[in-house]
């Protein structure tokens, strides 16, 4: 899985062209491609502009802030952070293990996340693209096109995010920026009046979840030529499985695949993530690159995420969403590797988020009122589990006034982030080397990097790497004076 790392051959007789900002993401990027005399791509990066910082802000913050505070990094999955940092902090708070009803309440708080943002992403940011091909009128390419002459799709997209979010309310508090989760368990309870409000909307739920999954196989049967090659590359995947090999997006250990489906690592204990994946800072970017250690960051960089999740799993523990991930697996024969790949497995995804929603909601621990548990004081956890974009990691460091000494995140996008550059590398030279550049050839890049999902603003941690260049021109256009730093 060898990666191109590019770099143009003399630049300044190259033709920039730049799609900024990246459109249909959460977040601020821009994609910058060099084409020489005959439009023959010679360089494509994906940059992330904007810089957060919330590693280094997070320090001196008693513990207990903190679960709250990351939420800030996003507004479409809060929860995950949310969730990510109260298992990092239980370790601190001496809870081990937290009670079966606040483990329960947090995998409904979760899968209620999973549902809403995956059909947030399908149905509002994608299906545009998707329903209406990559090269359609601008001005119909939107939830509002798509609401026009897809009705009962855009219905669909609204109602599986709603119910989402109101699993989100009933678990956490608020709909966005909750307070569920805390170190050593939760702070609300369900109600049986909030357990029955849920169940009574669950069939149709999983009905409309079913209906999502044959949509998206539906285009990759009509056109394998595009869904099945559009951006394709080899790659590594990672993410979580339990302990039986099974699906599992709030638990388990590190699993990771080479490109032909190989195991490299199995069953590799969360804690001891540094010991797996470094973190490569490049000069054009806020996002930082990670890959295995082992491998070298030339060769050891892989991709997370629904796609990754669905292909390293050895089954998914609801029938529904099972079936339809033996389907996948049939129709690719192998490792899928094209981006577009994602949309499929993300929906087998709501489909099984939706059967989880409805195991929970009958489990009568769900119910429960035992929420909270502590004991020896701890100064380091590590919390990971599977966000809707793939593997979450957040890793914390406390001192004995109970302050934060070192903060650590690796966010989904970030594992994704030399994946995201290959795919819009692949895309270009298949789609616009040779050819005259218009906006629908520009949107099949970025429709790449919309298969990952990407949360530009969550992955964006890097401090002081950042290079500046600032020029003076006078008004001929003539620089007179520029100042560099590396």
């Amino acid at each position: 899985m060898t990666s191109s790392l590019e770099t143009a051959q003399h630049p300044e007789n190259l033709r920039r062209v730049a799609i900024e900002p990246v459109s249909r993401v959460e977040g601020h990027g821009k994609v910058t491609i060099l084409l020489d005399e005959n439009n023959q791509v010679e360089q494509v990066r994906l940059h992330i502009v904007e810089f957060r910082g919330f590693e280094k802000f997070i320090e001196g913050r008693p513990y207990w802030e903190v679960p709250v505070m990351v939420q800030r990094l996003c507004g479409i999955c809060p929860v995950s952070h949310n969730l990510a940092a109260a298992k990092a902090l239980d370790l601190i708070a001496g809870a081990k293990q937290i009670t079966p009803t606040a483990e329960k309440i947090r995998r409904l708080m979760h899968y209620g996340q999973m549902l809403q943002s995956h059909a947030l992403h399908m149905y509002h940011l994608c299906s545009p693209d998707l329903l209406f091909g990559f090269d359609s009128e601008v001005g119909m390419r939107n939830i509002v096109g798509v609401a026009q002459k897809y009705p009962d799709a855009a219905k669909r997209g609204i109602l599986l995010r709603k119910f989402g979010q109101e699993v989100i309310r009933i678990t956490s508090g608020k709909r966005v920026h909750g307070t569920g989760a805390i170190p050593g368990g939760v702070n609300k309870s369900v109600t049986p009046e909030e357990r029955a409000f849920l169940k009574k909307d669950i069939d149709d739920i999983i009905a409309w979840s079913v209906e999502s999954v044959r949509m998206v196989k539906d285009l990759h049967r009509a056109n394998p030529a595009l869904y099945d090659v559009f951006g394709r590359f080899r790659s590594g995947m990672m993410s979580l499985t339990a302990p039986d090999g099974g699906l599992d997006f709030y638990d388990g250990s590190l699993r990771v695949r080479d490109a032909d489906g190989k195991m490299l690592f199995d069953g590799y204990d969360v804690q001891q993530y540094e010991s797996l994946i470094q973190e490569e800072v490049k000069p054009w970017s806020y996002m930082k690159f990670p890959y295995l250690k082992s491998i070298g960051a030339q060769d050891g960089w892989y991709r997370v995420g629904p796609l990754s999740r669905i292909q390293n799993c050895d089954f998914i523990g609801t029938p529904l969403a099972e079936l339809e991930r033996q389907e996948f697996i049939a129709y690719t024969e192998g490792p899928m590797h094209a981006p577009l790949g994602y949309h499929w497995t993300r929906m087998i995804e709501v489909l099984h988020a939706a059967e989880t929603i409805r195991d929970l909601l009958d489990d009568p621990d769900i119910l429960g009122h035992d929420l909270v548990v502590k004991g020896p004081r701890g100064y380091e956890g590590v919390g990971m589990i599977e966000a809707p974009r793939g593997t979450l990691i957040h890793h914390y460091e406390v001192d004995d006034n109970d302050l934060v000494t070192m903060c650590n995140l690796i966010v989904s996008t970030t594992h994704n982030n030399q994946a995201m550059n290959e795919a819009i590398r692949t895309v270009a030279r298949q789609y616009l080397s040779g050819n005259e550049i218009t906006e629908g050839l520009l949107n099949h890049v970025e429709v790449a990097i919309r298969a990952f999902d990407p949360c530009l603003s969550c992955a964006t941690h890097a401090l002081g790497k950042m290079p500046l260049t600032a020029e003076l021109v006078d008004v001929q256009g003539k620089v007179v004076h520029s100042l560099s730093r590396d």
